[in-house]
């Protein structure tokens, strides 16, 4: 099973991003995919998901600027992020879960990627 997210980097404030995570060694469609950051010094954070059957949800700190959406034929979710802040300034990862029943609790999710480096600067 694997798990591999891209798109990080640097950017300034106001600008976008989009991230990808490709997923791999499991039935992709079956499973509820959510992405997640961590800052330094700070738990890890619920940023949003898109569940196995499409719907999506977000995270209150992205709505409005944040995009979930996936591609079932490419086994690949993305996170388009737009009006980037400061605060976004941290890690990303992907994770999927089976039956995922609370969407930010993180042990609900099976698999994790390696995660993917976002700095926003002011």
């Amino acid at each position: 099973v694997q798990l591999q997210a891209s798109g990080g980097g640097l950017v300034q404030a106001g600008g976008s991003l989009r991230l990808s995570c490709a997923a791999s060694g499991f039935t992709f469609d079956d499973y509820n995919i959510a992405w997640f950051r961590q800052a330094p010094g700070k738990e890890r954070e619920f940023v949003a998901i898109t569940w196995s059957g499409g719907r999506t949800f977000n995270g209150e700190s992205v709505k409005g600027r944040f995009t979930i959406s996936r591609d079932d034929a490419k086994n690949t979710i993305y996170l388009q992020m737009n009006s980037l802040k400061p605060e976004d300034t941290a890690v990303y990862y992907c994770a999927a879960g089976r039956y995922v029943y609370s969407n930010t609790d993180s042990s609900q999710y099976n698999y994790w990627g390696q995660g993917t480096q976002v700095t926003v600067s002011s």
